[in-house]
């Protein structure tokens, strides 16, 4: 019997044909996706659309949390989400739902909110450089403030890290 594990056409060294790098994943569902910077997505939650929160409870615990956000951990998303599904949230009975997802910076949520369009959810997206773009833009949130995050999250040059005096 092979296994995974024991498949000689796999080697440390050679990726399986037909593979794809996360990179080139991620670039495949932001292409599908209009990313919200956050001023944007603030916008459009003080309007209605859901802000939802994918990170683990560690990570918020850690970080902070936007006001108001449903919290629904990536491993359970497309569940809650799904019109279809029997577990879902009462809000996602609905296709044209313009559900903002985000994560700490904006990778997780890129693939999340593709996903929820596999479903059908054709309004779905995220939110650019996730919570700590948020946090750095100034938009309402609440816990500790994590300033290691924020300043990896930054680019170089960004005026948001000139020190002040």
């Amino acid at each position: 019997m092979r296994t995974a594990l024991s498949c000689p056409s796999v080697t440390a060294d050679r990726a399986p044909a037909g593979s794809k790098g996360i990179d080139e994943i991620l670039a495949e569902a932001r292409s599908r996706l209009h990313r919200l910077e956050p001023e944007e997505a603030h916008v459009a939650y003080r309007q209605g659309a859901p802000l939802v929160d994918i990170r683990p409870a560690a990570q918020r615990a850690a970080n902070g949390e936007i006001p108001g956000a449903l919290i629904v951990e990536r491993n359970v998303l497309e569940w809650r989400f799904d019109p279809r599904s029997a577990a879902r949230l009462p809000i996602a009975g609905r296709y044209d739902l313009p559900v903002i997802v985000f994560c700490q910076e904006g990778y997780t949520s890129s693939l999340a909110a593709a996903a929820l369009q596999d479903l059908g959810l054709h309004r779905a997206t995220d939110v650019a450089g996730g919570f700590a773009a948020w946090r750095l833009a100034g938009l309402p949130a609440f816990g500790p403030a994590n300033v290691y995050t924020y300043l990896q999250a930054a680019a170089p040059g960004d005026p948001r890290l000139r020190p002040t005096t």
